[in-house]
């Protein structure tokens, strides 16, 4: 198992109780086979640049272990789903 970062910026309009079912169905595909030591919400902060007509996101960072083939499952969930703007998974150094 290896440690990951997760950054997910969901689009700023969504109502909590939606942002909120897509973020426990990303922690339940990261739980499903791995562990998740820390979720961490930022809140609605200023993109750098403009993003599909949006100045704002809201910013999430999830830390966790998983094997490499749930971060591919977590990533091709997050293209997919409409309410989150951009994604990054990076591998946190040893």
């Amino acid at each position: 198992m290896r440690k990951y970062e997760a950054l997910i910026i969901f689009v700023p309009t969504l109502e909590d109780e939606v942002r909120n079912q897509q973020l426990d169905r990303l922690k339940g595909i990261i739980e499903s086979d791995g562990t998740i030591s820390n979720v961490d919400e930022w809140g609605v902060r200023k993109l750098a640049y403009e993003i599909n007509d949006h100045t704002e996101g809201y910013y999430t960072i999830i830390n966790f272990e998983s094997t490499p083939a749930i971060v591919k499952e977590l990533d091709r969930v997050c293209r997919i789903t409409d309410g989150i703007m951009r994604h990054m998974i990076i591998r946190e150094d040893e």
